[in-house]
């Protein structure tokens, strides 16, 4: 492993506290917690591997992870598998792989990207119950929640976006994100410092999603504020219900 410079070393300071934190401020883990990650593959979710996989070696809480990647077969994005299945166990953590695929004209109402999207959580759902995990953790960061809630206001027309913690009684499984309070631009430095591996990723519907319209949005929005993503995240926990309209 190379020598990190003291930069790199408080940028890796900061990314783990603000994961404690993360994980403190909404009780993310506890104690016999069995925590299936998604691993994609992205930096994101190679980031949360190692993470975690570190905090899994501090005695409290005492916690399991296992990582498992989901395969489209219809979707022209090819991972590499080996690198994946060593890299969690460089931190003590099992790897699965599965491989589906879906119909994309079983839903004309939906994007493509919805239903790959869907199919491959659901699928996560199902090694989950089959694993005996009782949370799956996913890799969404700051922006990709600060976006998701203004992909809602606009299309939606609700204030609504991935909360931290949120419990499916359906599947009998927490959803976790143990990166809400950490930055893209952190995520990628972290990337950088941990010389990940890029997977391939080819996919024809990606320049579809509105998710870059919302990312373009929040960066007009940084010239104004350049906190715009904290302060976007504390109106989420600031919501003032006597200055809004009620019918």
């Amino acid at each position: 492993m190379n020598e990190i410079s003291k930069a790199d070393n408080k940028i890796l300071t900061t990314i783990r506290a603000k994961l404690k934190k993360g994980i403190s401020d909404y009780q993310l883990i506890n104690n016999e917690d069995h925590i299936l990650i998604g691993l994609s593959g992205g930096k994101d979710s190679l980031a949360l591997v190692q993470l975690l996989g570190e905090r899994m070696r501090i005695f409290v809480p005492k916690f399991n992870v296992t990582a498992a990647h989901i395969s489209v077969e219809n979707i022209s994005y090819h991972s590499d598998i080996e690198y994946l299945k060593s890299f969690c166990e460089q931190y003590g953590i099992a790897f699965v792989h599965k491989t589906i695929r879906f119909d994309e004209k079983e839903d004309c109402r939906k994007s493509v990207c919805f239903l790959c999207s869907w199919h491959r959580r659901k699928a996560l759902f199902g090694l989950a119950k089959e694993l005996n995990c009782n949370k799956l953790a996913l890799g969404h960061h700051l922006d990709d929640i600060t976006e998701t809630l203004l992909l809602n206001l606009v299309y939606q027309g609700a204030f609504a976006t991935m909360p931290p913690k949120l419990k499916m009684d359906k599947f009998d499984l927490t959803i976790i994100r143990p990166l809400c309070l950490i930055s893209e631009n952190e995520m990628k430095e972290f990337e950088r410092i941990g010389n990940f591996k890029k997977q391939i990723k080819n996919c024809p519907y990606e320049k579809d999603s509105s998710r870059k319209n919302a990312k373009n949005l929040v960066s007009e929005l940084e010239k104004w504020n350049p906190d715009v993503r904290q302060s976007l995240w504390t109106a989420m926990q600031n919501i003032k219900l006597d200055y809004l309209p009620k019918k």
